[in-house]
């Protein structure tokens, strides 16, 4: 898949403990996303921060948090984008959904037969 020019990036503010079903919250949004043939996405897993509720969350030692911030990142089409937001709709009760033009200078993902 090739993927340049303007596009639009989806990101996702969670909670490490959020949950859909028995399934962590970012793992599922990771796997829809597969499922609906978006360019890919990457969750990364911040060290402190604080949403809505206020209440700060650490990865230090002395007040290590179990609900660390979670950002799940996503790069395609507006249109396709746009398509998967209802998915967003359904599973996040608590989080920040946030949509940006960005500007997509190199993407090259490799083609069904260069896979190991």
């Amino acid at each position: 898949m090739r993927l340049q020019g303007t596009s639009t990036r989806l990101t996702i503010l969670i909670g490490e403990s959020d949950q859909w079903g028995h399934r962590p919250l970012a793992t599922e949004i990771v796997h829809r996303a597969h499922a609906a043939g978006l360019a890919g996405a990457t969750v990364f897993r911040g060290v402190e921060g604080f949403g809505a509720s206020n209440h700060i969350h650490t990865s230090r030692v002395l007040s290590l948090s179990s609900d660390l911030p979670m950002a799940i990142v996503i790069v395609d089409s507006a249109e396709r984008i746009e398509a998967f937001l209802p998915e967003l709709d359904e599973m996040i009760a608590e989080g920040l959904v946030i949509l940006d033009e960005v500007e997509v200078v190199k993407y090259v993902g490799r083609t069904a037969g260069d896979r190991p």
